[in-house]
């Protein structure tokens, strides 16, 4: 059952919050949704041209007035859109001013003195969802949109916003309620004439929807990486070139380069897009024995970092032999998702190929050079392929599960359902059988919230910004 911290209902209070970012721009949004809305924006709006009524869904020019002292405090455009057809299904206004922070903090604090409340983080969204608009997975997509960094982030979180999950678990809710339906009248009618239960087409269609759950289920990883992005290390020993690589990489000047040892003594960060996917890049201080304090505290936090990453880039020097400090970094990168970048190609070779491929047998191996932006296209492909291994590309015709909620409530519903087949196997009872239905058809409508707790959606809605 659904319940809210908030109390929140479409008869609830009027909330208002400021909807763009604090600071300097061209435009500014003071946004108010609930029954109070039209009232309080009339207490405050003079409009250039008198107006009989406010009409709905139109902007109309004028200025906001402070009713306490009869001061203007800004010339904008408000927008008025009467329930239903608004973001939270309430009456909505949207004051538009210039985007200055105190012409905006004004003009907050004068509606919430008009009678509406600050609102919460992502409580527009939460009536939105409360009050029928959009599903929970849709909701969770407005954030996922807010925070896409990079084309492919985008379309998924699209993809959800415009309903296509919350289509496939409409099917697969719709047959199992067929199914649910029907034995249950078995067991509440014995006696009474109904359809006989067809256990075999029963057991093929529920074989054919775990495959389908199985295939989103196994989508999860890949979904997660689009969707969330990965951090990478670029790992080293000085003076391998970990610094030119990463800055090869962004296109810019980001790290200092010189040929003395130990330059990097801090770990700089930027975000990178490598065929859909957000990779935060770390260049990361150089691995090597030293005394020097300041240079000890950059090791330390780069085998931190490591420790923390999702994935590695390990850097050799190609010019120069596998030595003692190599062989260190080889025991810290044991066990990580990594690609080895041999750099500097584009001087005669020290190190052979063949070695480091019985060394790392299952990580791709990519010759570049930093200096001369060699083999960089190719160092990025790896790194892709090494993170999408199942060859997945984010398009509509597939539905890709990146959230972990919605897995977790795929697996659960799988089991109940594996639970029916093998009670249809085993020509179990009507009433077990009953309740494994249910149980997966709770776990999917959990997911798109029509059985959702209040923890669950107070988590859920404590990510948003306050104002959307």
């Amino acid at each position: 059952m659904i319940s809210t911290s908030l109390g929140i209902t479409p008869a609830g209070e009027t909330i208002a919050a400021v909807a763009t970012p604090f600071g300097e721009s061209g435009i500014g949004i003071v946004r108010i949704s609930g029954s109070s809305a039209e009232a309080i924006v009339r207490r405050l709006f003079k409009p250039k041209k008198e107006l009989a009524f406010f009409v709905s869904h139109h902007f109309h020019y004028g200025e906001i007035i402070n009713p306490r002292t009869a001061t203007p405090v800004d010339e904008v455009l408000l927008v008025l859109m009467r329930a239903p057809n608004t973001y939270t299904r309430e009456d909505t206004a949207e004051i538009q001013c210039h985007g200055g922070f105190l012409v905006l903090q004004e003009i907050l604090e004068l509606v919430l003195k008009e009678g509406a409340r600050l609102a919460q983080p992502g409580e527009f969204t939460r009536r939105a969802y409360l009050n029928g608009r959009i599903d929970l997975t849709q909701a969770e997509a407005v954030i996922d949109l807010i925070r896409a960094r990079t084309a492919a982030s985008l379309q998924i979180a699209n993809q959800q916003l415009r309903g296509f999950l919350s289509s496939e678990m409409g099917g697969l809710r719709g047959k199992l309620i067929e199914y649910l339906a029907l034995i249950e009248a078995h067991i509440d009618f014995p006696e009474e004439e109904i359809d006989p239960i067809s256990r075999d087409g029963m057991r093929k269609d529920l074989e054919g929807l775990i495959r389908r759950m199985d295939e989103w289920v196994d989508s999860y990883e890949e979904g997660r990486i689009f969707r969330e992005g990965i951090s990478c290390a670029i790992i080293g020993r000085t003076n391998v070139g970990k610094s030119s690589l990463l800055n090869v990489l962004l296109k810019e000047e980001r790290a200092i380069v010189t040929p003395v040892p130990g330059t990097t003594r801090d770990v700089i960060e930027d975000f990178l897009n490598i065929e859909g996917i957000p990779v935060r890049l770390m260049d990361t201080a150089g691995l090597r024995k030293t005394s020097d304090t300041v240079e000890l505290e950059g090791v330390k936090k780069t085998k931190q970092r490591v420790a923390d990453a999702d994935f590695v880039v390990l850097t050799l020097d190609g010019s120069r032999a596998i030595d003692a400090d190599d062989l260190e970094i080889f025991r810290e990168v044991q066990g990580k998702k990594k690609v080895l970048a041999v750099n500097k190609k584009d001087l005669p070779a020290r190190i052979s190929v063949e070695d480091l491929k019985q060394r790392f047998p299952d990580d791709p191996i990519v010759p570049i050079s930093a200096l001369r932006n060699e083999g960089i296209d190719r160092l990025k492909i790896a790194i892709h392929d090494s993170l999408i291994r199942r060859g997945i590309r984010v398009s509509s015709e597939h539905t890709i599960i990146g959230n972990i909620r919605h897995k977790n409530g795929l697996i659960n519903g799988r089991e109940s359902l594996s639970n029916v087949l093998r009670g249809l196997e085993e020509n179990g009872p009507l009433e077990i059988i009953a309740f494994e239905l249910r149980s997966a058809l709770e776990a999917l409508e959990e997911i798109v919230g029509k059985t959702t707790t209040e923890e669950v959606l107070d988590r859920i809605f404590e990510q948003f910004c306050i104002g959307k």
